[in-house]
């Protein structure tokens, strides 16, 4: 299977809690990371090093990671109001990186979803010459919203990096407890077939229709027939999938998935047709229970492996 379609730690998944507490985007500390595999980069700056030697957290839950920091320029905005998101991505020894490589025609895919599950939107921002990404964007109601960055810095680590956005007024946390498998919007209807099977792959089918024919059209985004994000509902971590091998052009674009965990996961779809991108939201929680741990004894000569991240990156 090609490396595109496989849901990694990017892969890792982003988890969302529904309806309860939130855990702490920043749950690890500065710069954490595998310290094996220190980040190199062109950037005019010292090369970054971790300084966390415990276990690998799944991207997206920490402000920092793989030698990297998210900086947002801004934590609050108002309900309602367009204005302008600004960030930067440093390294260990202060510095700011310049550099990124482009992945799925973007250098930088931001993702952002409120932490109820609600609000989901994958923009990309643009990079003046200090490094400073700045996007505008128009968070729609109150609540605690988590931002990803996800990059690759050139010679550098495939990174997804979260911190959150707050939004004061009057909260009214959406709840998605039930599994929802077809959504509309603007006159189309999505549906999502399939399972998603704990701690293994499996495949799953979104088939687009509008006005019940089906979309047999659809336009490449990004270089590709779409794009999904799962979001699971325990730790915010985030989980990026790609299409299948040889795309059609509709009205079925089919996915790859491997969650890590039981539980419940919010997934978006991004498609385009018309020469617009428009998101399909689901539902959908696992079926079966994780594989047992091997009760084999590992080497301890053995370096630790860390999840490919081998999905491209997109950020969305």
């Amino acid at each position: 299977m090609n490396t595109a379609t496989k849901v990694t730690a990017y892969a890792g998944v982003l988890a969302i809690v529904f309806g309860g507490a939130w855990a702490a985007g920043a749950a690890a500390g500065p710069f954490g990371g595998d310290a094996s595999t220190p980040a190199a980069m062109d950037h005019g700056a010292a090369q970054p090093t971790s300084s966390n030697t415990g276990a690998k957290l799944p991207p997206g839950l920490s402000v920092a990671d793989n030698g990297y920091v998210l900086k947002p320029l801004q934590t609050t905005a108002t309900a309602g109001e367009q204005q302008p998101f600004q960030f930067t991505i440093g390294t260990a020894d202060g510095g700011t990186v310049t550099k990124f490589d482009v992945e799925h025609e973007k250098r930088l895919h931001l993702v952002l979803v409120r932490r109820d599950g609600s609000g989901f939107q994958h923009v990309h921002p643009e990079m003046a010459a200090d490094g400073t990404w700045s996007v505008p964007l128009t968070l729609p109601a109150a609540g605690s919203y988590r931002i990803f960055a996800d990059f690759k810095p050139e010679n550098g680590t495939k990174t997804t990096l979260g911190t959150d956005i707050q939004v004061a007024g009057g909260y009214e946390p959406k709840q998605y407890d039930t599994d929802a498998r077809e959504f509309t919007v603007d006159g189309y209807t999505v549906r999502l077939d399939g399972e998603l099977k704990p701690g293994a792959e499996s495949m799953v089918t979104t088939t687009v229709t509008k006005d019940g024919k089906p979309v047999t059209d659809l336009q490449p985004y990004l270089g590709a027939n779409g794009h999904l994000v799962a979001l699971r509902s325990a730790d915010l971590a985030y989980l990026h999938v790609h299409p299948m091998d040889a795309p059609g052009a509709g009205p079925e674009v089919k996915f790859m998935v491997e969650v890590p965990t039981s539980g419940r996961y919010r997934l978006f779809l991004d498609f385009r047709h018309e020469g617009k991108v428009r998101t399909a939201e689901f539902t959908l929680g696992t079926t079966g229970s994780a594989p047992a741990p091997s009760t084999s004894t590992p080497s301890t000569s053995a370096p630790a492996t860390q999840p490919a991240d081998d999905h491209g990156g997109h950020g969305g």
